[in-house]
C-alpha cells in the first residue's frame, strides 16, 4: 500500500504521516521546504515524541520525500501510484497542491484511490476536490471521479511550535482523533488503523470545532489580553479557565440539543479538552493559536456559529461573547489578519465591521450583543 502526504510540517510528520506509516503504508511526503525534504530523503526516518512526562519516542521509518517545486514530475507519478493521498498544508494552500494531485489522478488509469484533506476547516476535502476538478481534463473527469473517493474528515491533535536538536523530530500530544465520513467513500475502504469511520461527519466536526477550537481560541484571546505568552500560562489563571469552561458548556448545550450527544459524555469531553490545554509539554504560544482572527470570527467558525445556534435555541451566550470580544481586540503586528481587523475597526463604524467580519446582518441580534459587549 502506498500513500502520498502533502505537507511535511509538524502535523504532517507527527500525526497523519505517522499514522499512515503505522497502518502499513509506504509514505511519501511532498513539500516545498527544501531543507526538510532533503533531510527526509537522506535519513528516510524521523522520531515522534509523546509530549508528556516520560513520554515515549517512536521512530517512523521507511519514509520517502519529494520536493514539489524541483521534483514535480516525480510527485505526479507518486500520486498516480498511491492508494491514499492526504494533505495537511493549511486550508489556504489547498489550491496550490490541487494541480499535481489532479495530474496524478489522471495518470493512474482505473486504480482506485482516496483523497482526504486533513485540515482544520469544515469540508476541506470538498474544497480540495473542487480545485482538483479545475485541473482535470474534461475527458478524464468522469473516470477520475469514478475511481477516486473524496471523503471529508475531522482531525484533532495538538502539535505545538517546537525546536529540537534533530530538526525532523516532532513532539505531539498523546491524544488524537481522525474521523472520516464513510458515506463519501464509493471505492474500496482503506486500511487505516485508529481511524473512526462514521456515517455522518457533521456532528463530529461541530463537536471538535465547538469544543477544541472554541476553547483553544478563547484561552488564547483571553490570555493575550492578560499579558500571558503561552496556553499553559493562561490555563493557570482560574478566571480564564472558568470563562472557558462556561463557553464550552454553552457550546455543549448546542451539541447535545442539536446533534444528540450524551450530556455526561460531552461534559467528560470538555474536561478532557481542558486537561489537554493544561499539558505543559504541548503548550503553544498564544499569538500562534490566536492568529487569523478574521477567519476565526467568520460566520461558520468556532465563535459565531455556536453563538447563533445558542440564540436560536433560546439560550443567551455569555462566555462566548467574552471570547468574541477578546478576538475583536486581538492586536498583533505580526499577524496580517489582526492588523487588517484593527484597521477596519478604526476606519469604519463598529457595527459595520462586526457585520462584515461575522457575515451577519446588522439587524441580527448577535451583532447587537457583540456591539454592546465591545462598547462596554
Amino acid at each position: 500500500m502506498k500513500a502520498v502526504h502533502f505537507g511535511a510540517g509538524n502535523i504532517g510528520r507527527g500525526f497523519i504521516g505517522a499514522l499512515l506509516s503505522k497502518s502499513g503504508y509506504d509514505v511519501t511526503f511532498v513539500d516545498v521546504n527544501a531543507e526538510v525534504i532533503q533531510a527526509l530523503q537522506e535519513k528516510g526516518q524521523y522520531t515522534v515524541l509523546m509530549a508528556e512526562e516520560n513520554g515515549v519516542a517512536e521512530v517512523i521509518s521507511g519514509i520517502h520525500a519529494l520536493n514539489s517545486v524541483s521534483e514535480l514530475d516525480a510527485v505526479i507519478a507518486a500520486v498516480a501510484q498511491a492508494d491514499v493521498i492526504t494533505t495537511a498544508v493549511g486550508p489556504n494552500i489547498l489550491r496550490f497542491v490541487a494541480e499535481p494531485i489532479a495530474k496524478g489522478l489522471e495518470k493512474k488509469g482505473d486504480k482506485q484511490s482516496l483523497v482526504i484533506a486533513c485540515e482544520n476547516a469544515i469540508g476541506a476535502t470538498d474544497t480540495l476536490r473542487a480545485y482538483i476538478e479545475e485541473h482535470v481534463h474534461a475527458t478524464q473527469l468522469a473516470r477520475v471521479l469514478e475511481t477516486t473517493s473524496f471523503p471529508n474528515s475531522a482531525v484533532d491533535r495538538i502539535v505545538p511550535n517546537q525546536r529540537h536538536e534533530e530538526p525532523l523530530t516532532v513532539a505531539v500530544e498523546p491524544f488524537f482523533e481522525w474521523v472520516i465520513d464513510a458515506s463519501m467513500i464509493h471505492t474500496q475502504m482503506p486500511k487505516l488503523d485508529d481511524v473512526l469511520f462514521v456515517p455522518d461527519l457533521t456532528p463530529f466536526i461541530e463537536r471538535k470545532l465547538f469544543t477544541v477550537n472554541t476553547g483553544h481560541a478563547t484561552v488564547a484571546y483571553l490570555g493575550y489580553q492578560k499579558g500571558y505568552e503561552t496556553i499553559y500560562e493562561a490555563m493557570q489563571d482560574q478566571e480564564i479557565v472558568a470563562t472557558v469552561r462556561v463557553a464550552l458548556q454553552e457550546t455543549g448545550y448546542v451539541l447535545t440539543t442539536v446533534y444528540g450527544f450524551d450530556k455526561e459524555q460531552q461534559n467528560a469531553y470538555i474536561n478532557k479538552v481542558l486537561n489537554r490545554f493544561s499539558n505543559f509539554y504541548v503548550s503553544d504560544e498564544l499569538i500562534r493559536v490566536g492568529r487569523s482572527p478574521l477567519r476565526k470570527l467568520s460566520r461558520y467558525e468556532r465563535f459565531i456559529k455556536p453563538a447563533s445556534m445558542l440564540l436560536a435555541l433560546g439560550q443567551q451566550p455569555e462566555a462566548l461573547l467574552e471570547g468574541i470580544k477578546a478576538a475583536f481586540q486581538f492586536d498583533v503586528a505580526s499577524d496580517t489578519e489582526s492588523v487588517e481587523l484593527q484597521e477596519k475597526c478604526k476606519a469604519s463604524p463598529l457595527i459595520d465591521v462586526i457585520a462584515e467580519v461575522t457575515g451577519l446582518s446588522k439587524e441580527d441580534r448577535l451583532v447587537g450583543m457583540i456591539l454592546a459587549k465591545l462598547e462596554d
